[in-house]
């Protein structure tokens, strides 16, 4: 393990950093720096990658991917956060399993995790660069003798290029923004960036679709509405099919936004009062959804993950698996591709995988409610293990607030008071969290809500999340200490 810290330590001196500012910049100078990684990822998820191309392309496979990764499909960002969200995911898991002892309270071991990330992500930026080229993603590669409709060597090597320096951008963006340079994380603005783009689309887009030889509908739901009004189609808009938006999943989306605005208001406020300043006195807030959309994110990444790995080892078997990958996951043939052909259609993959529409969830009750179970009970997992590995549990919280020199009325003045009260709310919270994060993003997948069921969830929580941090900033003004204790919990 000494060793271990000490490769580390000195691979962390030679990987690309972000300088933390000398002093803290302006509200105004954050807004500039975030708003410029915002640019240089929109930049960046519309600049398609240089030799994509063969029928591979004609079909996402890896559709499943987008809203968490905030990857575009045969665009520089092809991998978009994946990277991050990967490595970040699997030292999470060793952390909090003790496999991999750090303590997230010592600054020191801090700096090793942060460096670990890193160098882990550049390891995953590769092998999903691969991974990606060599499991036909992209398109198919060329057999002996065969130059057209594929991908050559060349091609495989300058994709792989595209793929990595784009990645590292996005790396060095988001350590751009959490450094302090900006607001929030990359990461998040990333994942809001693209859900909203999603949102808009499904409401807003003007792009015909072929329904059949001889019929073609708007995609967006507004313009399709307004259509069917001048049309006399106006019982066709209320469903439409698997993937095309309709009025049932528009008053869905609006149904489970007003749904998590609600559950995110809804919190425990113990009463502080300030040591520091005489006369003060405030609340300490305790979220129902105390763990926030962490917890999704790491499902959906494990998920997600499991999935596309699953199928490109599909693609790489062919179309005659051994008998036992049946039991793993099983694929539509590439030669029978749809549009929606990138999903599962057996094995335990097909269960991680929500059913695609209202369709689907009636057609398939048992995949659905297998799908909703195993969700819930993921994200149960991941908020308690985030509680400790995020420095969230009552302890941790108790320094905190001892830190900030306030205390509770009625308590003694001690960690350990203080961390007994808490124990009361933090334990039971973070399970109900997880239930209802789970319960919230499974059914509205089953439904098909515009953005998914967990990019709703995402989108709503980072919106929030931005409002805490600039109502912070304006406090922290007045008094930084307090400032701490704002959107904590």
């Amino acid at each position: 393990m000494a060793s271990m810290r000490e490769f580390i330590k000195s691979v962390g001196t030679i990987l690309p950093e972000i300088p933390k500012p000398e002093k803290k910049p302006t509200l105004n100078e954050r807004f500039v720096w975030t708003g410029f990684a915002l640019i240089a990822y929109l930049i960046m998820a519309t600049t398609p990658l240089y030799g994509f191309g063969g029928p591979g392309h004609q079909q996402d496979q890896l559709a499943f991917l987008r809203v968490v990764f905030a990857s575009t499909q045969g665009t520089l960002m092809e991998l978009g956060i994946g990277p991050i969200v990967t490595s970040g995911l699997i030292l999470q898991l060793l952390v909090g399993s003790d496999i991999i002892k750090l303590k997230m309270s010592d600054s020191a071991d801090r700096a090793i995790f942060g460096s670990a990330t890193k160098f882990l992500t550049l390891i995953v930026i590769v092998g999903e660069s691969l991974a990606y080229i060599l499991g036909g993603a992209l398109g198919p590669a060329c057999a002996t003798g065969v130059t057209a409709n594929c991908l050559t060597a060349n091609q495989d090597l300058i994709i792989f290029v595209q793929l990595f320096v784009a990645s590292l951008m996005v790396l060095l963006l988001d350590e751009l923004i959490q450094k302090g340079w900006g607001i929030g994380s990359g990461v998040s603005l990333f994942i809001l960036a693209g859900v909203c783009q999603t949102v808009m689309w499904y409401t807003f887009s003007p792009i015909p679709f072929q329904v059949s030889t001889t019929q073609t509908e708007l995609f967006g739901f507004i313009p399709a509405l307004v259509s069917s009004f001048f049309t006399n189609t106006l019982p066709t808009i209320v469903v439409r099919g698997i993937k095309y938006p309709s009025l049932l999943t528009f008053v869905l989306t609006l149904v489970m936004l007003l749904v998590l605005i609600y559950i995110e208001g809804i919190r425990v406020e113990l009463p502080i009062t300030s040591i520091k300043y005489r006369g003060f006195q405030g609340v300490y807030p305790i979220k129902l959804l105390y763990v926030s959309n962490i917890p999704v994110i790491l499902v959906s990444a494990l998920g997600a993950n499991v999935t596309f790995f699953s199928r490109l080892l599909y693609n790489y078997v062919g179309s005659n698996p051994p008998w036992w990958f049946h039991y793993i996951a099983m694929f539509p043939t590439q030669t029978n591709a749809t549009t929606s052909s990138s999903y599962p259609t057996g094995g335990i993959v097909y269960y991680m995988t929500a059913p695609q529409g209202v369709n689907n969830t009636v057609a398939d009750p048992i995949h659905a409610a297998i799908y909703l179970l195993y969700l819930i009970g993921m994200a149960v997992l991941f908020a308690r293990l985030w509680v400790e590995i995020g420095g969230l549990n009552p302890h941790a919280v108790a320094k905190n607030l001892m830190d900030a020199q306030v205390q509770v009325p009625g308590f003694r003045r001690t960690g350990l008071s203080i961390e007994q009260m808490l124990n009361r709310y933090i334990p039971t919270l973070t399970i109900i969290g997880g239930i209802l994060i789970g319960l919230v993003a499974g059914v509205s997948d089953l439904f098909g809500v515009f953005g998914t069921g967990i990019g709703i969830l995402l989108m709503v929580d980072i919106i929030l999340q931005y409002y805490q941090m600039l109502l912070k900033e304006q406090v922290e003004e007045v008094s930084p200490a307090l400032a701490g204790l704002i959107g904590a919990g």
